[in-house]
């Protein structure tokens, strides 16, 4: 119970990484807020999270949007006054695998607006609370694209790099202010995005091997073993970490 009562909000919380994040810090005491742009799956992850007896609200939110973010923010103040985690997941994959000179400018620029904007106003908005709360902590979950380039996927790699800058800069300017903050950046994790995303994993057998062999252990991570590393992160078991792009990857940037 690592964080009982403690208020965990996390976006992109209606599947995948996100909802697995939700789902433990539920598990581990914490009240959540639910927030995605995915009404109808984020209130299934808070009645999950209600049928465990602990407490969670969902908040509808598109992280490119400024407006959604103050809401976001303003609603989980009102009820609950504080945030203590911020773990923000949300975030979209290409739909094209296409050379840099060839990519369509509107899917470009969705990306960086989602991707990096989108976090940009999340960590902005978190940190004004934090601050005025006195500490925090905050994990953005990147992408081992944020580490080193993709071919035909310029858009979400120059996004996850700009994430991690962020993460970085941000982590400097705060370390002195009780707040923390973290990045993670997951290879392959099984999850509906890469699944049935832009390499459409779950119908194309030989992108599945690739995707698996580039891991050294050989499979797929799982969401659940993607979560608990968040929660680490935003423990005091990591007390002294902040600024860190934590690859989990399976063994493949050995």
């Amino acid at each position: 119970m690592r964080f009982n009562n403690k208020i965990c909000l996390v976006t992109g919380a209606a599947s995948g990484i996100g909802k697995a994040t939700a789902l433990s810090f539920a598990n581990e005491g914490a009240k959540v807020v639910v927030s995605d742009i995915n009404e109808e799956a984020g209130n299934l992850v808070v009645d999950e999270i209600k049928n465990k007896g602990q407490e969670a609200i969902f908040v509808q939110c598109n992280i490119g949007k400024r407006e959604d973010i103050a809401n976001l923010i303003n609603t989980t103040i009102h009820i609950f006054e504080r945030i203590d985690y911020a773990v923000n997941c949300a975030g979209i994959a290409g739909k094209v695998s296409l050379p840099v000179h060839e990519y369509p400018e509107e899917d470009w620029l969705n990306q960086i607006q989602i991707n990096l904007i989108g976090t940009w106003y999340c960590v902005k908005f978190q940190l004004e609370q934090m601050m005025k709360q006195g500490g925090g902590n905050i994990v953005c979950v990147s992408s081992a694209a944020g580490l080193v380039g993709q071919p035909e996927n310029s858009p979400y790699a120059a996004s996850k790099h700009g994430v991690n800058g962020l993460v970085k800069s941000a982590a400097i300017e705060y370390a002195t202010k009780n707040i923390r903050i973290n990045a993670i950046c997951p290879t392959a994790i099984e999850t509906p995005m890469i699944m049935h995303g832009r390499r459409n994993l779950a119908e194309n057998p030989i992108a599945l091997e690739q995707a698996k062999n580039h891991q050294r252990m050989k499979r797929m991570g799982q969401p659940q073993e993607v979560a608990d590393v968040v929660l680490w992160l935003c423990s005091d078991q990591s007390s002294f970490i902040t600024g860190h792009c934590m690859a989990v990857d399976g063994g493949a940037f050995a």
